[in-house]
């Protein structure tokens, strides 16, 4: 799986934005990190991040970091090469690795606005975000289940978001996402599953460059409900959706039992597995590469990605976090940037 470098299809690409996330998590430290590994990077960044706290933060790692406030991406486009440059958005309060504070979680919604903003504007090829706290957020008054739903709806009333999880070899897709299993079964349905289906499909080709792509679709039960005799949501659901996006066009096969899908031998035959629910996409991607799995929203007009992994409180004051994941989700958003940008050519 190409995850992006210099010189890739479209040309180089354009500065990509970090959010701050969870100003009591790794985030910061991981942003600091990913600025001095410049050669593993597909194209500059700027953080909408909070100047003074990534100042402390790159004095306690000891990394000789230098930060500098920039006005604007094309600002920060120019310095980049010399400091972490940073669209500074002041904090509430000062944040204290691990312990979360509600009255930083307006800032933290207002840096991933801001990068969504100029996203949409052009002036950033993408935005990449820092895991939030989502618990954090609901006390003070965040609606949404997560980013990807927030950034939906910032993203206009027609967006449907499609959550991909993607590591090398391996892109699957939760049809319902931040729901307990009780609630995913009553939202699974043929429509959604077809929706979201076709979604990846576009997206494939569009972010990915990638052409005559084959869907594989997971069953829900165990082996695949193996004839109706292990449960009818196969019969009654998949299948149809199924028939449905073949009679569309769509190269799908299924629905596979979830216990070989992922596989080797399976993972050669599907560019994207479509999955029933959150854990049967994320635990595989999980699995095969912890530490470099990449969240990419698709069905936004912009290029968002993320690190596969939380906020690590327990780890956030000890400098030991990996930055791999924001790497990976870095490299990955400059990639689909520039797929972007030679589709629309």
């Amino acid at each position: 799986m190409n995850r992006g470098g210099p010189g890739g299809p479209g040309g180089p690409a354009t500065i990509l934005a970090v959010t701050m996330g969870e100003p009591a998590g790794i985030g910061g430290k991981l942003t600091i990190k990913a600025w001095r590994r410049q050669p593993d990077l597909a194209a500059p960044f700027v953080a909408i991040d909070d100047a003074d706290r990534l100042s402390r933060l790159a004095a306690e790692l000891d990394t000789g970091v230098p930060v500098r406030a920039v006005a604007t991406p094309a600002e920060a486009a120019h310095v980049f090469a010399e400091a972490l440059p940073v669209i500074d958005t002041p904090l509430a309060v000062p944040a204290t690795p691990g312990n979360i504070d509600p009255a930083n979680a307006d800032t933290v919604l207002a840096s991933i606005e801001t990068a969504a903003r100029l996203a949409r504007s052009g002036e950033v090829g993408g935005l990449v975000t820092n895991p939030i706290h989502k618990r954090s957020l609901y006390a003070a008054g965040f609606q949404h289940p997560g980013h990807t739903e927030f950034l939906a709806k910032m993203a206009g009333p027609d967006v449907e978001p499609v959550m991909m999880l993607a590591c090398e070899g391996l892109r699957t897709v939760p049809v319902t996402t931040h729901l307990s299993l009780k609630e995913a079964l009553a939202a699974l349905t043929p429509e959604r599953i077809v929706s979201q289906a076709r979604i990846t499909a576009d997206a494939l080709a569009r972010d990915f460059g990638l052409t005559g792509t084959r869907l594989a679709v997971a069953g829900l039960n165990p082996h695949a409900g193996e004839d109706g005799t292990m449960g009818d949501e196969e019969k009654d659901v998949i299948e149809p959706a199924i028939q449905a996006l073949r009679a569309e066009g769509f190269a799908v096969t299924g629905p596979h039992s979830p216990d070989t899908l992922f596989s080797a031998f399976m993972r050669k035959t599907y560019e994207a597995a479509v999955c029933m629910y959150h854990d049967q996409a994320l635990i595989p991607i999980k699995t095969l590469d912890f530490a470099g799995g990449v969240n990419i929203t698709l069905g936004l007009p912009f290029v968002r990605t993320s690190p596969d992994h939380g906020t690590a409180l327990d780890i956030a004051a000890k400098g030991v976090a990996d930055e791999t994941s924001l790497i990976a989700a870095l490299r990955m958003a400059a990639d689909i940037a520039r797929h972007r940008a030679a589709a629309e050519a």
